[in-house]
């Protein structure tokens, strides 16, 4: 304690002392109660590979915790000694990611059918104080960062973490208790060396080690503490006080954090299935504003009607197994700046196609920026905005057209939900949804009724009359006709203008189930 006061005044920076990094505890199935029928068989297959190559390779991180908890995980990680390129050399699609971590991932399958094991070495529990430091972040130091294998910026945030190590270091450095732990699919065994078997049954969330000094070193440990504490309230767990305590005041630490990041952190609190349990948690934490601009305007819009149903909808979609997307959600929740920038512009009597597309740009500036407002998050969101009109023409060939658009489902779907709050007629929605699933020989009849009632609300509106033609000028073909013989001949013409149109398959995001693409 004295030489630590004396090192204060003498402006010495602090001796670290050596984490504890616990004791390994070898826990049966006897014990944890894993069903292994929970268990992925691809994760199977990469554990079982490693390790017939002479490798050490578990589970580990969320899918156990989930396990312990009798859920199916999502996703299944698995860590290893083995090195990123000794990985890559035992799998025939396999590929090296990421800088500040290097990862591997293996990949099983095509398409949207393929599923991802995110294979990680080891790493080393060292000491931050005598790593590499640079002045700036990822972005700004790139060039002095390569070739650095742990290197810190001048807050202590960890830049590279690349050092591989023995199993029980690499535990120390995880995050939550519950998150540290490693199962051996073939022997049924899990490795805990920090207590989180004992926590998932008392249902705590701890951080190991210091949580000031852990948010320090990755200051979105402070994200992932929100969407853990959303994601597991439900069964009943809790933030330890020593983690929670800190969230607030460490929170200034994310505004060096590179906004890329936490743009993705922020889709990752929205889009895992607990996005109204996350909103609730950040209020909760006192951590509603601050944490990144874009996720401030969702906090504070989340108890509008249209955000609300929007975010409800994604955590149902999300629970059902269905895809969702993070440009619906975004334009979901950006759609009352387009809105009123649209109305303020045709107010001013400019033309309503262009006047969206101002509005759009207008939005896209001041809310998204440069993290994703120009690539094709962008580009869907202004799909789903711009189609928003064209719902509103169902004669002629606009319906035919509009309904094999490839975001057709998505933009259709958030004409749904605006007509669940009652911001459009439910029959507009209604009309779409049966024009999207009938036959060609169906949607004519769509069209046929939907001009119909048209005309009969023009006709109900006060006739204008004409002025009386000159004496002894004659007539137009058009006037001169019966009026039931022009009517006919001008649909029969419509009719043979308009040709067949093939249905359009499930296209877009999602099957024709009137849910979100969020």
């Amino acid at each position: 304690m004295i030489k630590q006061f004396i090192d204060k005044l003498m402006g010495k920076a602090p001796q670290s002392t050596k984490p504890h990094f616990g004791r390994r505890t070898e826990v049966p199935a006897s014990v944890h109660g894993i069903d292994p029928g929970l268990v992925d068989e691809r994760a199977i297959n990469v554990t079982r590979t490693l390790q017939q190559a002479g490798f050490e390779a578990y589970i580990v991180g969320g899918a156990v915790r989930d396990l312990l908890l009798g859920l199916r995980p999502k996703d299944f990680d698995v860590a290893t000694d083995a090195t990123p390129e000794q990985v890559k050399g035992l799998f025939r699609r396999a590929f090296i990611i990421g800088r500040r971590f290097r990862i591997v991932h293996v990949v099983y399958g095509r398409g949207r059918d393929n599923e991802v094991i995110e294979v990680s070495t080891f790493r080393a529990h060292l000491d931050n104080v005598a790593a590499e430091q640079v002045k700036g972040n990822e972005r700004t130091s790139k060039r002095q960062l390569e070739g650095m294998q742990h290197a810190v910026d001048s807050s202590g945030r960890v830049l590279r973490d690349n050092v591989w190590g023995p199993q029980d270091e690499d535990a120390t450095r995880r995050d939550f208790t519950v998150n540290a732990m490693y199962y051996d699919p073939e022997s049924q065994t899990v490795v805990d060396y920090h207590g989180g078997i004992q926590d998932s049954k008392k249902r705590i969330l701890r951080m190991i080690g210091d949580p000031v000094a852990r948010y320090r070193e990755d200051p979105v440990r402070i994200i992932r503490a929100v969407r853990f504490a959303a994601k597991l309230n439900p069964l009943g767990f809790k933030l330890e006080a020593k983690t929670a305590k800190p969230l607030t005041q460490s929170a200034t630490l994310l505004a060096d954090v590179p906004q890329s990041r936490l743009f993705d952190e922020m889709l990752k609190l929205l889009q895992t299935g607990h996005a109204l349990a996350s909103i609730e948690q950040l209020k909760k934490l006192g951590l509603a504003t601050g944490i990144y601009p874009l996720l401030d305007v969702v906090v504070e819009r989340a108890d509008s009607a249209f955000v609300q149903v929007a975010l409800a909808d994604t955590d149902r979609r999300v629970g059902e197994g269905k895809p969702v997307a993070p440009s619906f959600l975004l334009a979901c929740v950006l759609w009352a700046d387009v809105r009123e920038g649209w109305a303020k512009r045709l107010a001013r009597k400019e033309h309503p196609h262009p006047a969206l597309q101002d509005a759009i740009d207008e939005v896209f500036d001041a809310r998204i920026g440069d993290v994703s407002g120009r690539g094709k998050l962008a580009a869907d969101m202004r799909e789903i905005w711009m189609m928003q009109p064209r719902f509103e023409k169902r004669v002629g060939s606009t319906p035919f057209g509009l309904v094999e658009q490839p975001r057709f489902r998505a933009g259709f779907d958030f004409l749904r939900l605006r007509a669940d709050i009652e911001e459009v007629d439910i029959r507009l929605a209604d009309w779409w949804q049966e024009f999207s699933m009938a036959s060609d020989s169906e949607r004519e009849d769509l069209v046929h009724a939907a001009k119909a009632e048209q005309q009969a609300s023009q006709t109900a509106k006060p006739r204008v009359r004409r002025a009386p033609r000159p004496e002894g000028a004659s007539a137009s073909p058009a006037e001169s006709r019966p009026a039931a013989e022009a009517d006919s001949a001008d649909e029969g013409a419509a009719k043979k203008r308009r040709r067949r149109r093939r249905k359009p398959g499930a296209s877009g995001d999602q099957a024709g189930d009137g849910g979100s693409a969020a």
